[in-house]
């Protein structure tokens, strides 16, 4: 088998309410999860052995300490499968770490993905959703790669409905920010689920309909970290957005366009404005 590549793109929670909280700690979710046309890349070779190999813009922010989450994922699926063999794995990293925007989590669903490709092996889909979990949260929505409602801690997925044309301009004001202290600094009382039922005609319409939402996550986060506060107002301020937000519990906000060309003019406004900042215009995946 000769190399491939898979793309690991960035995942996008248009909203998050927190609904409820298990016995053992862990919110229960009713997210609006999206996929953004930007992210990691991940290239897959033969190889008598499992290595990882990373480089890119962002690569210098992957922890050195504890178990890469894609080598994590080889682990478990070669343990799952059965299999005793290698491969060389390079990831080229572009998204933030600890960013809310699913940068690992999308690393090891395509580590999975790739994976099984190159040992020519498979999961009955039950058993590859459970692998996902034990590997992360966001793991089985990325597996999936569509826009999905998430639900419970990440393990109860099911189809959105369409979602029309878009762009986002997602910014990072390059701080990380952990999602447990998050969720433990969020207070008040629980909100109730409010799914997306119908597929919104148009941008605009698909903002009208994110704004009668939210993410319960944002004012803890700025809480923690209030350049948060100042990543939306920013973009806010630009042309021609429709909706600015957090995604996930931060620190990666978005701002939603119709167009593309307006999505280009507001990451440029924003890049002049905010150099030290991550900014990246990309298409709302549907």
């Amino acid at each position: 088998m000769t190399s491939f590549t898979i793309e690991a793109p960035a995942k996008v929670n248009l909203t998050l309410h927190v609904v409820g909280k298990r016995e053992d700690g862990y919110h229960l979710l009713d997210s609006l999860v999206a996929f953004a046309g930007v992210g990691d890349t991940l290239e897959f070779s033969p190889s008598g052995t499992l290595s990882l190999d990373v480089s890119g813009p962002t690569a210098s922010q992957i922890p050195t300490e504890g178990e890469n989450i894609i080598l994590k994922a080889a682990r478990l699926l070669a343990e799952a499968t059965g299999v005793s063999k290698g491969g060389a794995i390079r990831l080229t990293k572009r998204l933030p770490v600890a960013a809310g925007i699913g940068g690992g989590s999308a690393d090891a669903a395509a580590a999975l993905k790739g994976l099984m490709r190159l040992w020519d092996v498979s999961l009955a889909p039950e058993a590859l959703r459970n692998l996902a979990l034990s590997i992360g949260a966001d793991v089985p929505v990325c597996l999936a790669g569509t826009p999905m409602r998430m639900m419970g801690v990440g393990e109860v997925l099911e189809p959105a409905p369409a979602l029309p044309p878009a762009w986002l301009v997602l910014v990072n004001p390059m701080v990380p920010l952990h999602t447990p202290p998050v969720f433990k600094a969020r207070t008040g009382p629980f909100s109730s689920a409010d799914p997306l039922r119908e597929s919104p005609g148009d941008a605009k319409a698909l903002a009208l309909a994110l704004a009668a939402r939210r993410n319960d996550l944002t004012p803890p986060a700025i809480t923690i970290e209030p350049v948060v506060g100042e990543v939306l107002a920013a973009i806010a301020t630009t042309a021609d957005c429709l909706l600015p937000r957090m995604s996930g519990s931060g620190a990666t906000c978005f701002g939603l366009y119709a167009q593309e060309a307006q999505a280009r003019l507001a990451a440029a406004q924003l890049i002049a404005a905010h150099p030290g900042w991550w900014i990246a215009p990309a298409q709302l995946l549907s």
